[in-house]
C-alpha cells in the first residue's frame, strides 16, 4: 500500500545505492559535495516552512522551536566545535515556492542537510531534486508514506508517525470505546486522505457515515460540517491541520452540532487551535464564549510529550529553553515538535563525530536505536525510513493535564497488530547534544 510516485528500474536503483554507499573519492578522501556546508567552526542546515499563508498559524512555531534548541547548543560550544547555522526559507505552503526556497538553500546557502521540510504537497515538489543532489533530507514534517521509500529516496527520512499508523490506532480505539456510534471523517484532500483511510478502514467500515474532504487553500467548511451533522455522525474525526480543526469546531457550534471531536497529532495542538478559534470568533455570536471551551473533551493522538504535560522531564527541559530563547512567543505542541527534531538531529551529529560527511551522517543515523523526547520507538535503518512508530491517545480537559486514555502503542503501515512495547526513555540529562563527546 506504499505509494510510489516514481518507478525506478532495478539497475538505476542499484547504481544510485552503490554511489551512496561511499561518499568518498577513489583515493578515500571526502568529496566536496559530501562535505558541503561543513567548515571548521560551522555547519549549515536548512528547511522550508510556512511562515506565511494558510498553514502558518499552525506550523510557524516548528522552526522557532528548532532554532531555540540550536541556539542553546551553540551557546554551549556547538557540536564538535561547530555552530549550527539554521537557514529557514518561507514557502507559504505553496509547492512552487518550496522549489524556489529549496534551490536557494542548496545552491546559494550550500546547506549540508535539509531538516524538517514541512508539508506533503510542498516536500513532494523537492524530494527528487534533494535525492538527485545527495542532500540528506532528514525528518520530513509530514506523515506521508512517501518519505519511507529508501529504495527510491535513499537520502530522505520521515519523522512524525505516518498517517496510516496514526489512523489505525485512532480507529481501533474508536471501535472499542464507541462501538455503537456513527463516525464522520473530515480530511485534507491530499495524501492525508488516502493514507489515513488505509488505517481507518482496518477497524471502521460500516460505522463510517460521512466522508468529507477540504482543500487547504480554501478556508471554508460550512458545507462539509453540515454534511457531517446530516449523516448523524456521533464522532467527528478531523484529519486537519490546526487552522481547519479550529474552523470545523466553530462551524459545528454555529449549527448546534456537538459530536465527539477526534484529532491527529499534526492538527491537535490545543494552544494553537484555541488561539485560532478566538481569532475566527471575532464578530460572531461565538465571540462571547471562552475559546478554550470549544476544545474541552477533544481526543488527540500524540507521539511526543505535550506542552500540557508539565511533569514530563522533556517538556520541562524544552520549556526552559523556550523561556530563554523564545521569549514572547507561545509554547505549543508544534514548538515541541521542532525542538524534538533539532534534538534528534544533534544526537546524530554528536554520534557521527568531528570528521563529518553527508554519508557518515546517514550511516550513523541508520546504525543506532535513537531514544530521546519521543514516547515511542524511532525507526531509522537502511530498510526503514519511517520515523516514529506509534501514538498514545489522550483527552484534553481545559485547564488540566491531558488525560491518557490509552498508553503509547506501536504498529505498522499495513495489516499488523497494534501492540504495546518496552522502551527505556532517557531523561534530558542522559542525552548528549553538544561538546566533543559522543552520545545517542
Amino acid at each position: 500500500m506504499r505509494p510510489l510516485r516514481i518507478l525506478a528500474s532495478t539497475l538505476t536503483v542499484t547504481v544510485l545505492l552503490t554511489s551512496c554507499s561511499n561518499g568518498e573519492g577513489t583515493n578515500g578522501a571526502a568529496t566536496e559535495a559530501d562535505t558541503m556546508g561543513v567548515s571548521e567552526d560551522a555547519l549549515v542546515i536548512g528547511t522550508h516552512q510556512p511562515l506565511t499563508g494558510a498553514a502558518s498559524p499552525g506550523f510557524r512555531h516548528v522552526s522557532t522551536g528548532a532554532r531555540a534548541v540550536f541556539d542553546y547548543i551553540n551557546d554551549n560550544g556547538g557540536v564538535h566545535g561547530r555552530r549550527i547555522e539554521y537557514q529557514v526559507q518561507d514557502d507559504s505552503f505553496d509547492p512552487a515556492q518550496t522549489l524556489k526556497a529549496t534551490r536557494s538553500l542548496v545552491d546559494d546557502h550550500e546547506i549540508f542537510a535539509m531538516l524538517g521540510g514541512l508539508g506533503t504537497p510542498t516536500h513532494e515538489a523537492v524530494i527528487d531534486e534533494l535525492n538527485e543532489k545527495k542532500v540528506p533530507d532528514l525528518f520530513v514534517s509530514s506523515g506521508a508514506l512517501a518519505w519511507d521509500q529508501p529504495e527510491v529516496y535513499p537520502y530522505s527520512y520521515g519523522f512524525q508517525v505516518d498517517y496510516t499508523k496514526e489512523a489505525k490506532v485512532q480507529s481501533k480505539f474508536i471501535a472499542e470505546q464507541f462501538p455503537d456510534d456513527k463516525v464522520g471523517l473530515l480530511y485534507q484532500n491530499d495524501d492525508v486522505g488516502p493514507s489515513s483511510h488505509a488505517g481507518i478502514e482496518q477497524y471502521l467500515t460500516e460505522e463510517i457515515a460521512a466522508w468529507e474532504s477540504y482543500d487547504p487553500g480554501v478556508p471554508e467548511l460550512a458545507g462539509q460540517v453540515e454534511e457531517l451533522k446530516k449523516s448523524g455522525s456521533d464522532i467527528a474525526v478531523c484529519y486537519c491541520i490546526p487552522a481547519f480543526l479550529g474552523l470545523a469546531v466553530l462551524e459545528a457550534a454555529a449549527i448546534g452540532y456537538t459530536p465527539q471531536w477526534v484529532a491527529p497529532s499534526f492538527g491537535g495542538d490545543v494552544e494553537v487551535v484555541t488561539g485560532l478559534i478566538e481569532e475566527y470568533a471575532q464578530g460572531t455570536p461565538a465571540e462571547d464564549m471562552p475559546p478554550e471551551a470549544f476544545l474541552d473533551g477533544l481526543i488527540i493522538t500524540a507521539f511526543l510529550p505535550m506542552v500540557a504535560q508539565r511533569e514530563d522531564p522533556w517538556t520541562e527541559f524544552f520549556l526552559g529553553i523556550h523561556e530563554r530563547y523564545n521569549s514572547g512567543t507561545p509554547f505549543t505542541d508544534t514548538t515541541v515538535y521542532g525542538m524534538a527534531q533539532a534534538t534528534l538531529f544533534a544526537q546524530v551529529l554528536m554520534e557521527a563525530g568531528p570528521d563529518l560527511t553527508r554519508q557518515k551522517l546517514l550511516d550513523t543515523l541508520n546504525s543506532h536505536e535513537w531514544r530521546g523526547p519521543g514516547l515511542v520507538p524511532f525507526a531509522a535503518t537502511e530498510e526503514d525510513h519511517s520515523g516514529y512508530t506509534g501514538v498514545m491517545v489522550v483527552q484534553h480537559h481545559a485547564g488540566e493535564e491531558p488525560e491518557v486514555l490509552q498508553e503509547p502503542m506501536v504498529t505498522d503501515s499495513s495489516g499488523g497488530e497494534i501492540l504495546p512495547f518496552d522502551m527505556e526513555r532517557p531523561s534530558p540529562g542522559e542525552v548528549v547534544l553538544f561538546g566533543s563527546g559522543t552520545g545517542g
